[in-house]
């Protein structure tokens, strides 16, 4: 490991959970294999004379420390949430540390909206029997108790909502927080928001989410920026990163991911789910210049790419605008689908595998490309030793987020 900054911000742990694999060891291998989960959605609440595609986690290893009591009571976020701070929090080796100095932000907003409805559904008839724990679980501040109970975390603990830009807008806060010196460590997760068939269908109505173009080929249906793209693919995923200066993980002997060297938010000044330009063009302007990058410097980009039809040609153009064509690009969501809350977050991760592998992901369904001058990694993965990496994030309301990450090897 390199000499590092005293003051330097630091990713220190990391936790995920997606549809292809829970923890780095079962992550890691089907993402540089483009391995994927795509179906007909299953899970009660997903459908009502529906057939959405999407990427279900097909079930959840538990850690002896919950209880079965506490994993009765808590909603499948909830649940999620747990298992994959657990293995941030191994990682970083959290348990060292004091407790009243480690902080927690949650992105993600409506986030249990399938165990909601479910509620709805099955004691429409007999209200003054709901479970009394539906008092707790029905706001997103129950993922916070779960997880500071669980953890002993007895610093602070919040959600932020920034739609699908959540995940990093929770990592924008963590980094704030220990800069300003509120925690020494402060743990960053982007929650699974889980849909039902009311947003899946509003989505797919709004022209965001894609349409049963591929009913038959739902392998085929998440394509970010090919041309036979037809919107986003929802894939349930969590992510959590544990954020620190140097000198604290030094101290603790804990050898980081990536140094975190440029970070911006920008708002469009716009209500509505369509993107901006200039919005995107100003968010990665303003994380280079705090970052003191140049464009040239930017050997990889982990953008936005949901498969949007307006949205990925406006990435691309703004990307291309800010002269980073030349760097090397690739989607996450075209293996894991859009995590919507949690993507920020999953896609900082899938970030720092790669620059831990020394490899970068292939991107599924790339068959056309809507730009073909870019550098894209399309069916295979490649060998790349990241320097400097840029991840983007865009949500609804007008919401950029970008972040920049230096490899600290």
């Amino acid at each position: 490991m390199k000499n590092q900054n005293q003051s330097e911000l630091l990713i220190t742990g990391v936790g995920i959970t997606s549809a292809i694999g829970q923890g780095k060891a079962a992550f890691t291998p089907a993402l540089m294999q483009g391995q994927h989960a795509f179906r007909v959605m299953q899970r009660p609440g997903r459908q009502k004379d529906t057939s959405f595609i999407g990427a279900e986690i097909p079930s959840l290893s538990y850690p002896e420390r919950f209880s079965k009591r506490v994993l009765r009571t808590a909603s499948f976020s909830g649940q999620v949430a747990m298992v994959t701070l657990q293995e941030a929090w191994d990682e970083a080796n959290l348990a060292a540390v004091d407790p009243s100095r480690i902080g927690l932000v949650i992105g993600g907003s409506n986030l249990q909206q399938r165990d909601l409805i479910q509620t709805y559904e099955n004691y429409k008839d007999r209200a003054h029997l709901v479970r009394p724990t539906y008092g707790i679980s029905f706001m997103d501040s129950d993922l916070c108790g779960l997880c500071t109970e669980q953890f002993g975390i007895r610093g602070f603990a919040y959600t932020v909502g920034g739609a699908s830009a959540s995940g990093q807008v929770a990592i924008l806060q963590a980094i704030q927080a220990v800069q300003t010196g509120q925690v020494d460590i402060c743990i960053a997760m982007g929650a699974l928001m889980d849909l039902t068939y009311w947003e899946c269908q509003a989505l797919r109505s709004l022209g965001a989410m894609g349409t049963d173009r591929y009913a038959d080929e739902p392998a085929m249906a998440c394509r970010p920026f090919d041309k036979n793209r037809d919107g986003f693919i929802y894939g349930e995923s969590c992510g959590a990163v544990v954020i620190e200066r140097a000198d604290f993980a030094m101290s603790r002997q804990i050898k980081p991911y990536a140094i975190l060297s440029g970070w911006a938010v920008a708002m469009d000044g716009n209500r509505n789910p369509n993107p901006s330009y200039e919005g995107e063009v100003q968010v990665i302007r303003r994380a280079l210049k705090q970052g003191n990058l140049s464009p040239q410097e930017i050997d990889y980009i982990n953008p936005h790419g949901t498969g949007s039809t307006i949205g990925d040609e406006i990435e691309i153009k703004a990307i291309q605008d800010c002269q980073l064509s030349h760097a090397y690009i690739n989607a996450t969501k075209s293996i894991t689908g859009h995590g919507l809350s949690a993507a920020g977050t999953v896609e900082i991760i899938a970030t720092l595998i790669q620059m831990k592998e020394s490899r970068l992901h292939p991107t599924r369904n790339l068959e056309d490309p809507i730009n073909s001058s870019f550098n894209w990694v399309r069916g295979q993965s490649v060998p790349h030793d990241i320097k400097h990496a840029l991840s983007l994030s865009m949500g609804f309301g007008g919401i950029n987020t970008a972040i920049c990450l230096q490899n600290a090897k």
